[in-house]
């Protein structure tokens, strides 16, 4: 009989809307054995509880917490939980294109990546996809990649980097020309000429913040003086740039402990 205290099993997947980015998946199993098959995609995980045995092209191996266990395309593999109450992990699938082909031969030979640095990326990746905040999922995602292809490669000598103030300073100056448009980081990087994790390096060292939270805060800055004008919350949100009313509102707890309309009618949340 299964004990009173184990999390029942729980599956949730989706596709996120960010380049390179297949399938997330979040999962806690407890009694599950799944059997030898292959991906077409990368596949970048973490274990938030347990323990996952796993063979991996007829060597075995183990997924644990303390690192990030990337899984090559078209190499067999198969999986199962080791600790009693079972495993919860999260996994992101990456298309194949965005980690070279050279490397496979490296994460079939050494698939856990010990780092914590890499690793709170990826929890910080997952939770942009989770919450569909877009922007800041390319940027941790472009950093989570170049981690992963670092670690895979032995670990070379970075190459040197452009200048961080010019390419923030570049890179603000197109976000601010039009805050509300549509924006992928990889579309300032290849205007730049410099890379998306530099682009993102950079403009954290020079402002203080990545850009998408340069972005949004441009956008709630947007969003408040059409609020104050009169203009409905749901139009607002649409055109400053935020998916829906849900978003913005989202960001405007963040910020301000209060609603669009709230804000709108000039009402204090603690009392009204």
């Amino acid at each position: 009989m299964r004990s009173l205290d184990v999390t029942p099993d729980v599956v949730r997947a989706w596709r996120p809307e960010v380049p390179g980015v297949a399938e997330v998946l979040h999962a806690a199993w407890h009694e599950h054995a799944y059997p030898a098959h292959t991906h077409d995609t990368w596949a970048v995980l973490i274990v938030d509880r347990g323990l996952i045995g796993y063979g991996l092209d007829g060597q075995e191996h183990a997924a644990q917490h303390t690192g990030v266990t990337v899984l090559p395309p078209g190499v067999v593999h198969d999986g199962r939980s080791v600790t009693a109450t079972g495993f919860r992990k999260r996994v992101v699938y990456l298309e194949p294109t965005v980690l070279d082909d050279g490397l496979v031969g490296r994460a079939v030979d050494a698939p856990l990546v010990l780092d914590d640095t890499l690793r709170a990326r990826f929890v910080g990746l997952d939770r942009a996809l989770t919450v569909r905040e877009d922007l800041a999922a390319e940027g941790l995602l472009a950093l989570v990649t170049e981690g992963l292809a670092w670690h895979l490669s032995g670990r070379p000598t970075p190459p040197r980097e452009p200048p961080a103030a010019s390419t923030a300073r570049r890179a603000r100056d197109l976000l601010d020309a039009d805050p509300a448009r549509p924006v992928r980081l990889a579309e300032v990087a290849g205007e730049l000429g410099v890379t998306v994790p530099h682009l993102v390096r950079a403009f954290t060292r020079e402002l203080g913040l990545p850009p998408h939270r340069y972005l949004v805060g441009r956008r709630l800055d947007m969003a408040r003086r059409r609020l104050l004008a009169g203009e409905p919350a749901a139009d607002v949100a649409t055109a400053t740039g935020f998916h829906d009313q849900a978003h913005l509102t989202r960001h405007f707890r963040r910020l301000l402990r209060t609603t669009p309309g709230r804000y709108q009618r000039g009402v204090n949340p603690a009392v009204g």
